[in-house]
């Protein structure tokens, strides 16, 4: 026997499916960067794993995909805060010269997927071929800060320890990342930001490492991190060993 479904049913069925998945959007989106679609249709990403080009201190990315490290938070790249004798400098640049470094030093890097968020990146947990985990390390040498509201805390210990002994952003004064960006707008996210190797790859075709050169001798930061990056004679450029060469100039 065939059943025929009031019309009126329907349009009320729909519009009910509709007002919920409209609710779920607005509920979830509000005070959370943790919403994309991937979330609720069940959908799991396997793991990235290559060369990280590096946007900031806790954004990379691998294969063209942007990535965002877990649970914490580090200075953005337009971001300056106050070393250790007041000077102002450009912590978010800093940040990411020490990503940089310390990824450089055990290739490849493996993220986990872990959530996408609303600028549509991948947020994983993401570990070194030596097993170091990239967002632990940089909370721990003082270049990013756990951030409770995704972390549930998981970093506090190694932020405790950073700043117990006044390491990167502990030894002077800084804003909260998260805080620093609720006075810049949405515009002070990284969305659009050219990867620094990319940018390293288009500076090499002026420089050269056949010159040795000082800090007083080169013109831009980007011209001095090239040579710490690229040039066998580089590291002498970078005398505190923190991944920013020429700091005068950065």
């Amino acid at each position: 026997m065939r059943t025929t479904v009031p019309l009126r049913l329907v349009f009320v069925t729909v519009a009910a499916t509709v007002a919920f998945v409209t609710q779920f959007a607005v509920q979830h989106s509000e005070g959370s960067s943790e919403l994309h679609v991937s979330n609720w249709i069940g959908r799991t990403p396997e793991p990235i794993a290559g060369v990280a080009s590096i946007i900031d201190g806790d954004t990379i990315e691998i294969h063209g995909q942007r990535i965002r490290f877990n649970g914490v938070d580090a200075p953005e790249a337009a971001q300056q805060c106050d070393d250790a004798k007041g000077v102002r400098y450009r912590c978010g640049a800093k940040a990411a010269a020490t990503l940089d470094r310390f990824l450089a030093a055990s290739r490849p890097l493996t993220c986990a997927f872990v959530a996408w968020d609303r600028y549509n990146r991948f947020v994983g947990d993401c570990r070194r071929a030596d097993g170091a985990s990239a967002a632990a390390w940089m909370v721990e040498h003082g270049q990013a800060l756990d951030w409770p509201l995704y972390s549930g805390g998981a970093y506090a210990a190694q932020q405790a320890k950073a700043e117990a002994v006044k390491i990167g952003l502990w030894a002077g004064k800084f804003q909260a990342p998260w805080e620093w960006r609720a006075g810049h707008g949405d515009n002070a996210r990284p969305a659009v930001s050219e990867p620094l190797g990319i940018t390293n790859r288009q500076v090499a075709q002026s420089y050269s490492c056949q010159r040795r050169r000082k800090c007083s001798q080169i013109s831009s930061c980007d011209e001095a991190q090239w040579y710490l990056s690229n040039c066998p004679w580089g590291g002498k450029l970078d005398r505190d060993g923190d991944g920013v060469a020429c700091e005068t100039l950065c």
